[in-house]
């Protein structure tokens, strides 16, 4: 059976004066039907960069040098420019992070859905607003009649992302790609938008794909987690198992870094050093100048996902 999203071996390059910079370097995963998908790590490990090359929005110099990413079993990364824009927004949507600037500042809410609902289908505007209607009370918009003909500034930053949420939902998409969807949000209403997207995923059957730095978010939202480091993947498999018993060093090190796992009169931990350039990733595992296990192994030879004994892939030699 096909899976509903594949990623095959995908490959990201930025064409630079100097040469070709690699951002993304060989990732695999699968999204199925309903399911949900986390991708996690530190600024700079290229999950933005996956979520741009799924819909294939990458600004120039960057471009999708290999691999695959096969929609409905459809190769969707070499499509041309109109039938890309046919699919984007409409089977598959993108949460941005920042709301404010994702919605046009000087067209009202309505005209906004409604603009986007024509693009992809031919209904009248009449037809539009009852759509746009509907899905501004799933994303439970108090008084949507009202909320129609209000401009973004007249929103709170929560509100704005659920008018987000709503405006991905407007063609019904079978994948929602949400972007750090909370990054600009308060706890509390962190929480709600993750719990409106959960809610939304098990109602609509959608596939989600979740790209966070934050392991606690993703550990209560997601079933599937994929950490990545300087454009790799390094561990991969059921969210819980990873995050409750982790391979690899680095997401040893993510975890232990989160102030919910401190005990009493402990100092946060902090990873040593910081993400490698992207110009200069040392050889062997890109971790290897942060890690407390390093082995002369690390620092020569590029470790490779392997299945370990608690059922996720990991790459690290020291496993």
């Amino acid at each position: 059976m096909s899976h509903l999203l594949e990623v095959q071996d995908l490959k990201v390059k930025f064409a630079l004066r100097f040469g070709d910079l690699t951002a993304i370097d060989g990732i695999s995963f699968t999204l199925d039907k309903g399911e949900r998908l986390g991708i996690v790590g530190e600024s700079g490990a290229g999950k933005s960069v996956t979520g741009f090359a799924i819909i294939n929005l990458l600004s120039k110099p960057g471009f999708i040098a290999e691999g695959k990413v096969l929609f409905n079993g459809k190769d969707i990364s070499t499509l041309p420019g109109r039938e890309m824009r046919r699919l984007r927004g409409n089977r598959i949507s993108m949460i941005f992070q920042d709301p404010m600037m994702t919605l046009n500042p000087v067209f009202t809410i309505g005209t906004q859905m409604v603009e986007t609902l024509k693009a992809h289908r031919n209904i009248t505007t009449r037809e539009a607003e009852k759509i746009a209607l509907e899905k501004l009370r799933k994303v439970h918009i108090p008084s949507p009649e009202k909320r129609l003909d209000q401009y973004p500034h007249e929103f709170s930053g929560g509100m704005r992302q659920r008018i987000i949420i709503a405006i991905s939902l407007l063609n019904d998409p079978a994948i929602i790609i949400a972007d750090e969807p909370t990054t600009a949000l308060d706890v509390t209403i962190q929480a709600e938008i993750m719990d409106l997207l959960q809610e939304l995923c098990q109602e609509e059957e959608m596939g989600l794909i979740l790209i966070t730095h934050d392991l606690g978010v993703v550990s209560q939202v997601t079933e599937k987690i994929a950490v990545m480091y300087a454009g790799k993947i390094i561990e991969t498999g059921d969210t819980q198992t990873v995050v409750n018993s982790p391979s690899h060093p680095y997401t040893q090190g993510l975890i232990k870094s989160l102030p919910g796992a401190l005990k009493t009169g402990e100092r946060l931990y902090q990873i040593p050093g910081m993400m490698p350039n992207l110009t200069a990733i040392p050889p062997g595992c890109a971790f290897n100048p942060r890690c407390h296990l390093k082995e002369e192994i690390c620092v020569k030879d590029l470790p490779l996902l392997k299945r370990t004994e608690k059922g996720i892939m990991a790459a690290c030699h020291m496993i």
